[in-house]
Order: C-alpha cells, then sequence, then structure tokens
C-alpha cells in the first residue's frame, strides 16, 4: 500500500469513534448489564452470570411474545410487499403521471408514526369512531377492533402496513426504473403472457431491491414499538405484546435493567439470525435464476 494511501486511515477514525460511542458503547453496556441481577435506581449489582438468560428462555411470556412479533412481523412486511409492489407496477405503468401519484401516495410515510398511530386510534375507536360509525350506518356490526384480541393483531398490522408501505413501494418504483426494457420487449415478441415476464423478467431484475427492503423492514418491524404502544399498548391483556413492548415492560415498568439487556441481547442474536437466512434463501433464488 503505498504511503498517502496509509494515510486515508486517518479519515475513518472520527466515522469509527462516533459509532463506537453511539453504537458500540451502549451494545457492549447493555451485555456486561446483562450478566447481572441489576434494578434501575439501585447501587446493589449481583453477577448472576447467565442467570437472566435461563429464566427468559424458560418463560413462556418471552415465546408468546416472539410468536406475536413473528406474526405481527410477517404479516405487516407479507402485506407491505404485496401492496407496495403492486403500487411500484401501477406506477411504472403510469409513466408522466407517476410522480404526481406518487408523492400522493408517499403521504402516509412523511407522518410521524406516533403522530398516524393517534389518528387511527380515533379512526378504530369503538362506536364512535370512524370506521364502526361508517360501518354501523350501512347496519354491519364492526369487531372490537383494538379491544378483541384477533382483531388488535390485524389492526396493528394494517397500521403498519398503512404507514410503510409507501417506502417499499418507491424502492421498488426505483429498481424498476433500472429495468432493461428490450428484456420486455423480447418476451412480449416470443409470446409471454403478462404472468411470465413478471415471474421470468421483473421479479429475477428485482432481486437486490427486494433483499434490501425486506430486510430493512423486518429489522424496523422487530423493534416495532411506537405504532403499538399507542394503539394498543401490547394488549387487550398481552395479545399484541411484541418482544420490544417486553423489554420496555421489564426496563422501565418493573425496573429489572438486567433481565431487560439479556432479552435485548436475545431479540439481537435471533433477529441477526432470521435476516441471515432470509438473505441467504433471496440470494440463492437470484443466483439459480440466474443460471
Amino acid at each position: 500500500m503505498v504511503r498517502w494511501q496509509r494515510g486515508l486511515w486517518l479519515f475513518f477514525v472520527p466515522s469509527f469513534g462516533l459509532l463506537a460511542v453511539v453504537l458500540l458503547w451502549p451494545l457492549g453496556y447493555a451485555i456486561y448489564l446483562s450478566f447481572f441481577d441489576y434494578y434501575l435506581g439501585s447501587n446493589v449489582r449481583s453477577f448472576i452470570g447467565l442467570g437472566n438468560y435461563v429464566d427468559l428462555l424458560t418463560e413462556q411470556r418471552l415465546w408468546r411474545s416472539m410468536w406475536t412479533t413473528i406474526v405481527i412481523a410477517f404479516g405487516s412486511v407479507g402485506l407491505e410487499f404485496v401492496v407496495g409492489f403492486a403500487l411500484a407496477l401501477a406506477l411504472y405503468r403510469l409513466n408522466s403521471s407517476a410522480r404526481v401519484f406518487s408523492v400522493l401516495l408517499f403521504l402516509p410515510h412523511i407522518v410521524t408514526p406516533v403522530v398516524a398511530a393517534l389518528f387511527l386510534k380515533w379512526m378504530l375507536a369503538a362506536n364512535w369512531g370512524f370506521v364502526d360509525a361508517t360501518l354501523l350506518t350501512f347496519g354491519i356490526t364492526p369487531p372490537d377492533w383494538l379491544g378483541d384480541p384477533f382483531w388488535a393483531k390485524i389492526s396493528v398490522i394494517l397500521a403498519d402496513a398503512w404507514i410503510f408501505t409507501p417506502l417499499i413501494m418507491m424502492v421498488l418504483y426505483a429498481g424498476l426504473q433500472g429495468l432493461d426494457e428490450s428484456l420486455i420487449e423480447a418476451a412480449q415478441i416470443d409470446g409471454a403472457s403478462n404472468w411470465r415476464i413478471l415471474r421470468h423478467v421483473i421479479i429475477p431484475a428485482l432481486i437486490p431491491a427486494i433483499i434490501f427492503t425486506i430486510s430493512v423492514r423486518l429489522m424496523d418491524v422487530f423493534r416495532f414499538f411506537d405504532i403499538i404502544y399507542v394503539l394498543t399498548g401490547g394488549g387487550p391483556g398481552t395479545a399484541t405484546e411484541t418482544i420490544t413492548i417486553y423489554t420496555y415492560q421489564l426496563g422501565f415498568r418493573m425496573l429489572q435493567v438486567g433481565k431487560a439487556s439479556a432479552l435485548g441481547v436475545i431479540t439481537l442474536v435471533i433477529v441477526a439470525a432470521l435476516l441471515l437466512t432470509i438473505n441467504r434463501l433471496l440470494n440463492s433464488i437470484y443466483r439459480g435464476g440466474d443460471r
């Protein structure tokens, strides 16, 4: 390496220092606290090794909240991807009119999630909310959107999809802009149907964008907090208590900081393993499509 190139490492130091302060130090401190029986505000820290991890992994509440997180995560991301992909294809066909529609469709993502959740909570309020009032006008008995365990999950999934579908739509629409039109034209000349063009031309070309959007959204949903906290608070009961809500309950309601830190580490490991598996699966499909 040339001498002047070795000097370029000095430009890396400020970024690494900021990363260490903002990310690595809190992560290391959380791992450190996870080995202690420590309550917030207490001056006593008792070292218990893997005790917090053993307690958490043997709790039914942890696995119930993890299952709820997986259901909400895959439900919302799946819905967001299907709707976002359909909207991206529609915008791609609109050509010159796409800009106006893309701005309008992107508006829900501009709103702060907490504000959007408050707006949706008002709309879904029992009896007098906008949705219930509309359904009652047509003689339809509405479900208890936020009070019934099943419908509370559905409401949370729909709320997340309403807010974040525009993000997936815009990323996939940007990917479509780089699509080679000659491939589509060649497929049409060969007599390929629209479904075959979508399956064998468009989707393989968008696999990198699909991997990116699914990975980012899954990471985002696994730390899902603000919308659920405003809409249901994790209820009714623990019906919508995700792993993040449970961590909040442990750390700021029960003040069990050591146990909450251990739960954060467990969540990090599970999410990392899940994302690596999904990325490998999608990449194998992508590479298989290239052969």
